[in-house]
This record gives structure tokens, sequence and C-alpha cells, in this order.
């Protein structure tokens, strides 16, 4: 065994002919524990299993998921882009003047005739007529008794009801509904079916099944110009999400009454249905192709209930409707009387009627409004699961408790992003609740013990970072101490603090790994130090991840403060390709990259520049009032989220020449007076721009306003700044403007004293 721990710490040379015996599995054992830990053994273990009822998709699952699509669905419904559909009611009005329902079939045909005259492009019934009509005349002279002989076999002599029917049904573009049975049932097969032609595998094992099918009378069905049917099921928890474009039933495959109305209006003779192995992709008619999910149905993407798609059944049968709304429409009769017992609950509506339904689906379908839920999205969701799971068992040990809560806040915002873009953008559902909630089991079965590991992990990485990252005594110091004096002189400069926003993460990142985070420094340190220099900058010092530096000495610059901010141009994009270039790296590596983002304060003012320290040791560095408050601004640089902010000293030395915006005046912590600070957005270009002093106009009176406590005016100039700085390329003000706004509404709570001014108070550095 001791033979063998030298080899693996290189001990002992490969080549020496020596071929050490394996290390015994108990001790293959422990190291593997050791390694991995059984906290996250016992994580990985948990992961399987969620993914596992992922898969299973048990009831609760499937109702978390449903109701998360609800959810997207309250918050944005669909618009109302087109409406090729009335609904003719049978409304409690129609019944108070028509009587109860059903009504004689030449009323119904009289709404045929009527509808059909108004220019109706299609009529479709979202009801079925499968009994002869029992108030017609010869039925009548059958069931009344006594009758007079002459009397009845005058009845007997007149038309029945259903041969009116079937005429105006057969003047017309009349659709007819037909709805599933539970028990089997046996058509005439006479009766008219619709044509269907399957491009790939058979579909019948993914369509939605009904033993029986309920027809109309044959002399309608015979008069029809189509018929499908109108069957709705709600999903087990009641509510209506989706809708069978095709079914089987009595065997064979049949259309819905949407899908079939369309069929007619096309003239097509048969439905395309297209599938693939893994069920049904689509249904098609000439110059039309809707996308389903693997079981012929498509997600409908409500809107509200709209009272403005129907007209009452009374006012057409009465003539006072206005014939303008049924012209070049497809018109639909159905009911919303609550004694006919059509109504639906969907994600937005608590009862909807069932004929509202389809016409919603009739407009979804034609506007290619459908949601999508593809059949990779379970794939995708376990994908999601496993890669967020193992993101979580990997890195809790090298993040800790904390950061790791605020990583995962951050993955959940972004798929819970994803998840709204795709559905309002894309109209495609994705599930994120499971991975979140999956996720966060996980989560919990590491937090305290990882928190605990990274508490000691931080010491130690504070231990390695001070021997990696303490400034080294210079030799020649050492060598002739004789030729050093303290003491400085007096001159105006231009100070300039830079620090890295978030160092601690990134530092944690390299917990274990000390000497590339040292390399890593170098490789940000050592380009910044450039545009230093390149811009006559002398470098002050380097306090771990930040610089200290100054313009002005020891050599004289007349033109210190515009070389600062083209030193502080040069430092932000040269941040901006490495960090472009590192996470190309990272991509092609297959690690994980964390962004490298500076903040930079710069003043001018009259400092005291030479040797300072002690006789034992001592800099070449700048002491007084301006470079304090240059450290101030770089610190609340952060605050205001920007990149940079300057003095008032040095923005009125290049406002002519950079593109400045003043954003406050500040009273920084440990300073009396107030100063006026700006930020720098661009050079000399930017600031010739027009959009640059539009924006810099509204920005302006921005300012103005909110100085006044014009809070209602200031909003509003600030609504027109977002306007405006969206359309500047590499102008981002957002966090300034999301600033502004929590003070304004807290000043319109708590108004600041009358002799504010405008002046604002940091509290920190």
């Amino acid at each position: 065994m001791k033979t063998f721990l030298r080899r693996q710490a290189g001990m002992l040379p490969t080549g020496s002919g020596y071929v050490p015996p394996p290390p015994p599995p108990s001790y293959r054992r422990r190291s593997l524990l050791r390694r991995v830990g059984v906290d996250r053994l016992t994580a990985l273990a948990l992961l399987v299993a969620l993914i596992a009822v992922r898969l299973i998709d048990p009831a609760p699952v499937e109702l978390l998921r449903l109701r998360t699509f609800d959810a997207l669905q309250a918050w944005n419904p669909r618009p109302t882009t087109i409406r090729p559909v009335v609904i003719i009611d049978i409304d409690e009005d129609s019944l108070r003047n028509e009587g109860q329902w059903p009504w004689a079939r030449t009323r119904i045909a009289d709404l045929v005739i009527r509808l059909s005259h108004a220019g109706a492009t299609a009529i479709v019934f979202d009801m079925v007529f499968p009994e002869p009509d029992r108030l017609s005349p010869d039925r009548i002279a059958r069931s009344i008794r006594p009758m007079d002989a002459s009397m009845a076999d005058r009845l007997e002599a007149l038309p029945s009801t259903d041969a009116v029917l079937a005429d105006a049904i057969r003047s017309a573009r009349v659709i007819l509904g037909q709805t599933a049975l539970a028990q089997p049932t046996t058509s005439d097969g006479g009766l008219p079916r619709t044509g269907f032609a399957v491009l790939g595998p058979d579909p019948s094992a993914f369509l939605s099944e009904f033993p029986g099918l309920l027809h109309n009378l044959p002399l309608l069905e015979h008069a029809a110009a189509g018929r499908g049917m109108f069957t709705i099921v709600p999903e087990r928890d009641g509510l209506v999400r989706r809708l069978p474009l095709v079914m089987l039933a009595e065997g064979r495959m049949v259309p819905a009454v949407t899908l079939e109305t369309l069929r007619v209006l096309t003239g097509a003779g048969a439905i395309l249905v297209r599938t693939d192995a893994g069920g049904i992709r689509s249904v098609a008619l000439p110059g039309l192709e809707v996308p389903t999910d693997a079981y012929g149905s498509i997600w409908l993407h409500f809107n509200a209930h709209d009272p403005a798609r129907f007209i009452s059944a009374r006012t057409v049968l009465d003539g006072s409707f206005d014939p303008d709304r049924v012209a070049r429409k497809i018109v639909m009769i159905g009911t919303s009387a609550l004694g006919l017992l059509d109504n639906k609950t969907s994600p937005i509506d608590r009862s909807i009627p069932g004929v509202e339904v389809q016409a919603q689906m009739m407009e979804i379908m034609l506007g290619q409004a459908a949601l999508a839920y593809p059949s990779y999205a379970v794939l995708l969701e376990v994908g999601l699961t496993l890669v967020v799971g193992l993101g979580i068992i990997v890195l809790a040990p090298v993040l800790g408790a904390l950061r790791l809560l605020v990583l995962g806040g951050l993955v959940a915002v972004l798929l819970v992003g994803v998840t709204w873009i795709r559905f309002t953008q894309q109209n495609t559902l994705q599930d994120s609740t499971f991975p979140l909630l999956a996720s966060l089991s996980v989560y919990a079965t590491l937090i305290f013990s990882n928190y605990a590991r990274e508490q000691m992990g931080r010491q130690r990485i504070r231990s390695a970072f001070s021997q990696y990252l303490s400034p080294a005594l210079v030799e020649q110091l050492a060598a002739h101490p004789e030729t050093l004096k303290l003491g400085g002189e007096e001159r105006t400069l231009t100070i300039m603090f830079s620090d890295v926003r978030g160092f601690t993460t990134i530092a944690e990142f390299y917990k274990t790994d000390p000497a590339g985070l040292t390399a890593l420094m170098n490789r940000f340190l050592s380009p910044l130090t450039d545009a230093i220099l390149e811009s006559r900058g002398t470098i002050d010092k380097y306090m771990g991840d930040a610089i200290m530096a100054f313009w002005n000495a020891p050599l004289d610059d007349g033109d210190q403060e515009a070389h600062a901010c083209a030193a502080a141009l040069a430092m932000i994009a040269r941040m901006d390709a490495l960090n472009a270039l590192r996470k190309v790296e990272a991509e092609s590596g297959g690690h994980p990259v964390l962004p490298i983002d500076i903040g930079i304060g710069i003043n001018t003012g009259r400092c005291v520049v030479g040797n300072m320290g002690s006789h034992l040791r001592f800099d070449y560095s700048v002491l007084g009032d301006p470079v304090n408050l240059a450290s101030r601004l770089e610190g609340q640089s952060k605050s205001y989220t920007v990149k940079t902010i300057l003095g008032a000293a040095t923005a009125a030395a290049v406002g002519d020449r950079y593109a400045l915006l003043e954003i406050d005046l500040i009273r920084v912590k440990g300073k009396a007076e107030a100063e006026r600070i700006s930020t720098l957005v661009g050079d000399a270009s930017l600031l010739a721009s027009d959009a640059f002093q539009t924006l810099r106009e509204a920005h302006m009176a921005f300012l103005r306003a909110y100085r006044a406590c014009a809070w209602s005016e200031a909003r509003a100039h600030l609504a027109l700044c977002r306007a405006r700085q969206a359309g500047i390329n590499g102008v981002r003000l957002g966090g300034l403007y999301d600033l502004y706004e929590t003070r304004i509404a807290t000043y319109e709570v708590a108004p600041p004293p009358a002799d504010w001014g405008g002046t604002y108070v940091a509290l920190d550095k």
C-alpha cells in the first residue's frame, strides 16, 4: 500500500519495472465516499427517483403541470386578432320568447333560412337532432286524443317539420353536429361520411376512441354539407384545455365539427392526417395545416368570454338582428342557457358556453394560434431536471449555500423567463415547475452539509489568497534604502479606481485552485494595466482585484482628464473582449464561466504625490481628498449600475469631447459637501450622434423635474429616457432609471425637505 501511495504521489518512476498491486476494495469505497460524499450520493439518488416520477407522470404531477399552463393563459390570454365566427345563441331571452326547448324544427329552419339570406358563409350546429320532431304535424295528429278525423287527416297531409328543416339545410351550407356515446352503436352504412387520407403510420392507436356516435336523422345528414363531432371531454380536474380534431367513433375516424367546417369551406374531398412513429403530427386541408399533439388534439389558447361573439336567436327569428354581423361569417348555433347544461370551464373562465369553446377553437385554427406541447417536451423537462439537479450537486461544495441559492434563483428566473417567452412569442407550452421543484428538493438535501463545508473552505481560500496576492518588496528597496526618502509635492491629478464587481464569487469559484485564480487575475489585470499605460497613466498599486492609477505624475500631462476617460473606455472594451473569449473557451471546454465586470471611479483635484510610507517601506503614491472621493465614486458605480462615475471637475474638463450624462448630486460617506457626478457612456462619435443628443436632452429634463420634486413630470421624462437609450447601441442605463423609479416612489410617500435640492446622501462607500 505504501508503494501504491508513493506511485500515486509521483515518488516512483513509472518506468521502474515495478507494477503495484491495485488498492483493496475497501480503500476504493472509502476513497469514492471521500471524493463524492454521502450527501451528494444521496442527492443523486433523489434526483434519479424524481426523474422516474416525471416519466411515470402520476396525477399530481400532471395536475401541477396543467395548473402551470393555466396560469400562463390567465396572465397572457390570446388576443383577438380575427373574428371569423358569430354565435347564434339560444339564450334565456330566446327561450322566454319561443318557449321551452326543443323548438319545432320549422323554427330551426327559419333560423337557417334567415342566416343564409344574411350571407352566412357556413352554418354550424353545436347540437344534434337524433329523433323525429315531436312537434311535426303527423306526430301531433297521432299524439293528441281525441281529435277530429278530418283535422287529423289535414295534419297528416302537411309536410313533416324534419323535411322542412332538411330543405332549409339543403339550400344552405350547413354542417351538423354529432356527439359521442358511451355505449356502442352501429350507424346505417348509407349515411354520408367524411373521407380521410393518412400520410404515415396508422394513427388509430393514438386517437381518442368512443364506443358510439349519436347521429342526426338520416334525412338531415343527407341534406347537410358536412357533419362532425362537437364532443368536449374536460381534463380530470374538469377544465377544458384541449380538443381533438380527429376521433375514433364506431370504429372509424370522425372529424371535429370545426375541422369538418373548414373542410367544407375549402371544398376538400378528404382530410389529410400526417403521422410519424410518435403519433399524429398535424391535420391538413388545402391551404391550411394545423399542428396537433401526438393524440390529434390541439391545446386551446383561450381568451375571455366575449359577449360580442353572440347574437340572440330571438333577434334572428323576429328579424331585428343586424345582417352585417352575419355576412361572410361562420355562424355557429348553440346555447348559453343554464338549463340546457352546455357550459364548460376554461383556464380563464369559470363558466363558458360550449359553443363558444368551439368558436374559439375555430378562431385558433384559422389564426394559427394553437398552443404547442411538442412530443419532445417530456425529454426537455427531464433534461432540465437532470442538468439543474446535477449542477446543484456538483456546485454545492464549490459555491456554498448562499451563493448556490442566489444561483438557483437566477436559474429559476431564467427557466421561468424562457417558459414565458416560449409561451408568449412561440405559443409553446413548457413546464418549468417540475424541474424547479425537483432541483429545490435536491438543494434542500445538500444545503446544510454544503454550508458547513463551505465555511471551512472559505477560511482555506482566504489563507491561499493572502499568500498569492500580497504585495512583495522590490529588491532595489532592500539593496539601496539610502537612496529613498519620504516626501512629495502638491499637484492637480486625475485619479482612477477600478474594481471587479462580484470578485468574491469568482474567488470562491477557484477555491480549490488558487493558482488558477492568480492566472485569471493576471489575465484581466494585464489588459487593464495596458489600457492605463497606453493612455499615459501611472499605476499606483494593485489591491487584490482593484487598481489605483493617476495621471499628471510623475510626468506632466496637460490632457490628463481626457486620457483617464480614454483609459476607462478602453478598459471596458477590453473586458468585454476578454469575457467573450472566455465564454468561447468555456463552451469549447464544457465548463462554466463567470464574466468579469468592472466599476470605475475618476476624479480630478489637488493632491500630494510622492514617496509615501515609513522609513522601512514606502511607495510612490498620492494622497488627498480627491483620492478619497475617487474611491467613493468607484464604490457608487455599483449602486447606480453604471460602468463609470466621474467627479465634477473631471466631467467639466471633458464634457465637450466625451459622451457624458449627469446622474446625481451626491454626498458620499465621509464628505460634507455634495458632488455633481456623471457617467461616461461613450467617445466623441457617440457624443456627436443625434440619438445621444436627444437622450441627453430627455435625461437633463428628467433631472430638473426630479430635483424640483415634480414626480409625475419626472416619471414621464424617465419613460422617455428609457425609450431613447434603448435605441443606442452599448448604452445600458436601465438599472440607473430603475434606481430613480424607486427613489421617486419613496419620495412620493415621504417627501424630502424643502431645502433638499436633489442631493442624495450615500450611506455606504
